[in-house]
């Protein structure tokens, strides 16, 4: 095997560490995330690659010739865009399978910066928001008048989640925030006597607030050995899920209702 030199291999461990990252930030799994970055690492001629992860870090060793290089990086927490994930996955793929090793960090680098981020329209994302939290409504008996008014409090409170998210709110803020918008909204129809069941209302129009991919995440993480990373995502999601019932209690609060759910 050819020797490979030190700026070549700390080439690598850039593009292993921020395989890893992107994974991260985009809603991976840890075994996938220590399983991609490992195979990129060998695939681009490295004998080892070693990858540690934290909720807020990743830190990657390549081992080539018995020189190690070290890298930490943090993680900035990104909506979940599944589309990356598989996109990454299939550059892995792609570089495991190629034979002539000549420029292949330079195409892997250049696969990696034609990445393609783009998501859907924000617009378009609340509408079908609206649209699911309102055939819950629907589902589980609420009249016409109930599932039009939790279609747009699902909706209103979608755009304000997207908007405070871009705009960098504490993630914890985000929650509250459209918690009590989506309450306020769905709770008018307790205010003015919409509908046949004013609770469905409140309780659906919440519904896009539920983590349920995070948690999936932890337990999965928990499950696999990656328990400090499993129990740090648990413990944001709680978080998020408590956020959620402050938002809630707010806007019942304001509207002096006392006996929702009852």
């Amino acid at each position: 095997m050819t020797s490979i030199s030190y700026v070549k291999q700390q080439r690598i461990t850039r593009l292993c560490v921020r395989c890893g990252l992107l994974l991260m930030q985009y809603g991976a799994e840890s075994a996938v995330v220590v399983d991609l970055s490992k195979r990129l690492g060998l695939a681009l001629g490295m004998n080892s690659v070693e990858c540690s992860l934290n909720f807020n870090a990743i830190t990657l060793t390549t081992i080539c010739d018995e020189r190690c290089i070290t890298t930490t990086r943090d993680t900035i927490n990104q909506s979940i865009n599944v589309n990356l994930l598989v996109q990454i996955q299939q550059i892995v793929n792609k570089t495991e399978a190629t034979i002539d090793h000549n420029d292949l960090i330079d195409h892997t680098t250049l696969a990696f910066d034609e990445l393609d981020k783009t998501v859907y329209p924000t617009w378009l994302v609340s509408v079908f928001v609206g649209a699911s939290c309102a055939a819950f409504a629907y589902l589980n008996g609420g009249s016409w008048s109930i599932t039009a008014v939790t279609f747009i409090a699902g909706m209103v409170a979608m755009l304000t989640r997207i908007y405070l998210s871009k705009h960098h709110f504490n993630p914890f803020i985000t929650v509250i925030v459209t918690a009590f918008i989506a309450s306020l909204i769905g709770a008018t129809t307790y205010y003015f006597d919409i509908g046949n069941n004013a609770d469905i209302a409140v309780a659906s129009s919440v519904l896009l607030l539920v983590p349920s991919f995070p948690l999936i995440n932890s337990f999965s993480d928990i499950l696999k050995g990656y328990v400090n990373i499993g129990v740090g995502r648990a413990v944001f999601t709680y978080m998020l899920t408590l956020s959620a019932c402050v938002g809630i209690v707010m806007a019942l609060v304001l509207l002096r209702i006392q006996h929702w759910g009852f």
